[in-house]
Order: C-alpha cells, then structure tokens, then sequence
C-alpha cells in the first residue's frame, strides 16, 4: 500500500472536495475522402444509353448528360460526378447492374480524388 493520500472526489480529506473538472475536448472529424465515378468507353454501347444513364444515375441534365457523352466517347473515359467512397461504388454498382439488364458492356470506375 502507498503512503500517499487519496486525491480526489471521493476522499473527504482531499482538497478537490466534490467538485469534477471535466477538460473540453474539440474533436476534429476529418472530411471523408472523396472518390470520382468514371465512365468507361466501349465501342457497342449506344450513346443514347450512355446520356440516359447520367440523367438517371447521376441527375445530369440532357445537356450535361451529352457533353460528358461525348467526352467518353472522344476520349475514352468521362467523369461522371465526386462522391463519398460509400455513394461512389453504390453508383458504380447501380451503373453496371442496369448496363447488363440491358445487355450493355458500359463500365464505370472509382478513382480517388
């Protein structure tokens, strides 16, 4: 056993007395890291296809929807929008399944921003 006498709330002869100090903290929560969604060329899926899914998938206007189309299909890869890890391969899963319901090879990746 120590020699040392007991400090704190619970010691009637500490000098603290009942009173807790609690020591405020800020925690910082970092902003999750963000991932880009990226459309992939292929030479059979019509463009019509390709326009319909970012409108659907990604809430681009037809306008939008067109140019990053074109994009794709110039350059051989477009992005589609910047998202959370989570909501990015919930996209890229989404994007797929519908493409090959419809019997299309489109395919869409993640790239971390």
């Amino acid at each position: 056993m120590s020699d040392k006498p007991v400090v704190g709330p619970n010691n009637p002869d500490s000098d603290q007395g009942d009173s807790v100090v609690a020591e405020r903290q800020t925690a910082r929560v970092k902003p999750p890291r963000m991932f880009q969604v990226v459309m992939l060329n292929d030479d059979f899926t019509p463009m019509e296809f390709v326009v319909g899914v970012l409108q659907r998938f990604f809430g681009k206007s037809r306008e939008q929807a067109t140019q990053i189309m074109l994009k794709v299909h110039r350059e051989g890869r477009g992005v589609c929008g910047v998202y959370p890890h989570d909501v990015a391969a919930s996209k890229v899963d989404q994007v797929t399944d519908f493409a090959r319901q419809h019997q299309h090879p489109l395919q869409c990746v993640l790239e971390e921003v």
